[in-house]
């Protein structure tokens, strides 16, 4: 699969992670994948607004980058799950600090913040607990 990279991909280490993480979908497979191993079924429900297809390809993309592992079991009907490799796993702090300035964000500007309807987001913060490390 090829993928137009940015030019500084391979000198600046900010540049080759904002390529590792290309799309938005990819941060929220990885924050998703931090718990623990999903299905495919269950990562496109956690991910929200993601489509079949993108899902698809950014799996692809992740496990041709060596962040997710994907395991097929030969059962009938057919079961794959998904999980973080070491290298995945290594972006915990990243995906913490991303959910750290995000709630600092939503504090000093609440108007910014939307009203939960439904939960369905592992990394939520309450009272400055991170529901993720339960």
């Amino acid at each position: 699969m090829s993928r137009k990279l940015l030019e500084q991909n391979g000198i600046c280490p900010v540049a080759t992670t904002i390529d590792l993480l290309s799309s938005k979908w990819k941060v929220l497979i990885i924050r998703d994948l931090l718990p623990g191993t999903k299905r495919f079924s269950e990562l496109k429900i956690s991910v929200a607004g993601i489509s079949q297809k993108m899902l698809t390809q950014s799996l692809r993309e992740m496990e041709e980058d060596g962040l997710v592992v994907r395991q097929v079991f030969a059962v009938v009907p057919l079961k794959v799950e998904y999980s973080l490799s070491t290298l995945g796993q290594s972006m915990r702090p990243v995906i913490d600090s991303m959910a750290d300035w995000g709630s600092f964000y939503l504090d000093e500007n609440p108007d910014k913040r939307k009203a939960l309807t439904v939960i369905n987001d592992p990394m939520i913060i309450k009272d400055k607990i991170n529901v993720m490390d339960f």
